[in-house]
């Protein structure tokens, strides 16, 4: 298991639930294609879950 995760933002969130929204902006993604490493931890595992369908997400 990484320490680490590398998420990709793929997926615009216009239209998506407004949760949906706020949990990608607390990710620190603000762009498409913006990337960030976050912690692997199980809250960041729960937000990954949460939005996986606007993310790429790789063990860094």
């Amino acid at each position: 298991m990484a320490d680490k995760l590398k998420i990709t933002l793929v997926k615009s969130t216009i239209g998506c639930v407004p949760k949906h929204k706020k949990t990608v902006e607390a990710m620190g993604l603000r762009k498409l294609n913006h990337t960030v490493e976050l912690p692997d931890n199980a809250s960041t595992r729960g937000m990954v879950k949460q939005v996986g369908y606007l993310l790429k997400v790789e063990e860094a």
